[in-house]
């Protein structure tokens, strides 16, 4: 009977200890994901670089008179009193060289708003290869009422796509930003105290 309860107890724990891993790797799956789709490109996520990866002249040399045409888009998610776009549509681009465009947001409400991009490269195969030097979609955005910016995106085109099987055919990749609004937590209220003496001076 001992026995029997002891493997009760401890089948009870291993389910315990099973579902508190589930829960974890719940939270953690979001994180993860996003981990993973910046290493393999998957989703067309596009690779975050430094200007060290940018290649070098050897290997400039070995992909001269090489180019891709690169598409811009830009939408604002409802609720996003942002009007967005690139400035240019589209740009043909030499393969491992790096290139600048800038993207144009507009408030166009009464109230200061913030507001993060999402990101994405179509076809999904091209991900992996599209490398952000700078990028506005890094950081969180705030814009004032009818405040008008450009926002730089500075990036290159691994000659490497040029050996992948799945990617080298690929002539034109669409590069797609989406403004989300960053909810902001609002200022508690001030509480005002009174004393005694406060309410007896005004009466």
């Amino acid at each position: 009977m001992a026995t029997s309860t002891t493997a009760n107890r401890r089948t009870g724990l291993i389910a315990a200890l099973i579902a508190l891993g589930m829960v974890g790797l719940a939270y953690a799956s979001v994180p993860l994901y996003r981990i993973f789709c910046q290493v393999t490109g998957f989703g067309g996520t596009t690779q975050k670089a430094d200007a060290s990866a940018l290649p070098d002249a050897a290997t400039l040399k070995s992909v001269a008179g090489k180019t891709i045409r690169v598409r811009f888009d830009g939408n604002s998610a409802p609720g996003m009193p942002w009007a967005f776009h690139p400035v240019e549509n589209s740009v043909t681009v030499k393969i491992g060289e790096r290139k600048m465009a800038f993207y144009r947001a507009t408030n166009q409400s009464a109230a200061t708003v913030t507001g993060t991009a999402t990101f994405n490269v179509s076809p999904e195969s091209a991900g992996r290869f599209f490398n952000k030097i700078q990028c506005f979609c890094f950081n969180e955005q705030t814009l004032k009422p009818g405040q008008t910016v450009d926002m730089p995106v500075v990036y290159f085109i691994d000659p490497a796509i040029l050996d992948d099987p799945d990617a080298k055919r690929i002539d034109e990749i669409t590069l797609s930003y989406t403004f989300f609004p960053v909810d902001k937590p609002t200022q508690p209220a001030q509480i005002t105290t009174t004393s005694a003496s406060d309410i007896a001076a005004r009466r």
